[in-house]
């Protein structure tokens, strides 16, 4: 049988009469890779921020391994297992490659932010951190300040932040924006090889990856979800390819 670790029903998001999402009905299967696709504005991100926590909905229920989360904030969530990653890199550009992902090992152990010391100290903290750093082919700019990373590199690096916590569940929110062929192509093997040991939901625009890493597919327009199924059944699904896939991106 199928576990179910993160589900959504009738999840409803309106802004002053603006229905951003609309009886949104998601289930995201224990190891699997689910992306969730659709046009500019079809309301894929406002969906990602409910169910990590950072947006309410007007109306529906979000549950994380059987249990209700729909009330509980970020950082309750991220505590439980479910981990984001923003289509903006958000590491701290004048840290280090090691000191960004020992920062964020050490958040989510609920410790204090004094990361100097325990870089310098913690040999279990450093250790963890340059783990995460060689998983993501990072090791040889552990020394090296983020904001010179390139942008692809700096993707890499955000990934790599949201595992410090050892998820259940990962949150990725476009995490190709922005990067060239040669980049996109990498970080497609980098999360291929994260498949059946994290749940992932997948937002994105690069239909290249998402054909390549997706075991299912959920297409959103208008904020509502108009068809989830595998890779091939997306691509064959009439209404699919006249709502989205049948035009060019933006």
């Amino acid at each position: 049988m199928t576990e179910v670790v993160l589900h959504t029903e009738n999840l409803c998001k309106n802004y002053a009469g603006l229905a951003a999402n609309t009886n949104v009905n998601l289930q995201l299967i224990k190891g699997e890779i689910h992306a969730l696709i659709g046009p500019n504005g079809a309301g894929k991100s406002t969906a990602i921020a409910q169910l990590s926590g950072e947006l309410s909905p007007s109306s529906g229920s979000v549950y994380f391994n059987g249990a209700e989360v729909t009330d509980k904030p970020v950082f309750d969530r991220a505590t439980m297992g479910i981990s984001r990653s923003f289509q903006v890199t958000s590491v701290f550009d004048e840290m280090t490659v090691l000191e960004n992902l020992a920062l964020a090992v050490q958040a989510h152990q609920g410790h204090s932010y004094f990361f100097w010391a325990a870089i310098n100290k913690n040999r279990k903290l450093n250790q963890q951190a340059c783990e995460l750093a060689s998983q993501f082919g990072l090791e040889q700019h552990q020394k090296l300040l983020a904001g010179a990373l390139a942008h692809g590199e700096k993707r890499q690096l955000e990934v790599a932040m949201t595992l410090a916590g050892n998820p259940q569940v990962l949150l990725l929110d476009e995490p190709m924006a922005g990067i060239g062929p040669g980049g996109s192509k990498e970080l497609t093997q980098l999360l291929d090889g994260l498949r059946g040991r994290y749940s992932i939901l997948l937002v994105e625009h690069d239909m290249d990856a998402v054909f390549a890493l997706a075991d299912r597919i959920s297409v959103l327009v208008y904020g509502e979800i108009i068809a989830t199924g595998t890779v091939d059944e997306i691509r064959n699904n009439e209404k699919v390819q006249q709502a989205y896939l049948g035009h060019s991106e933006n």
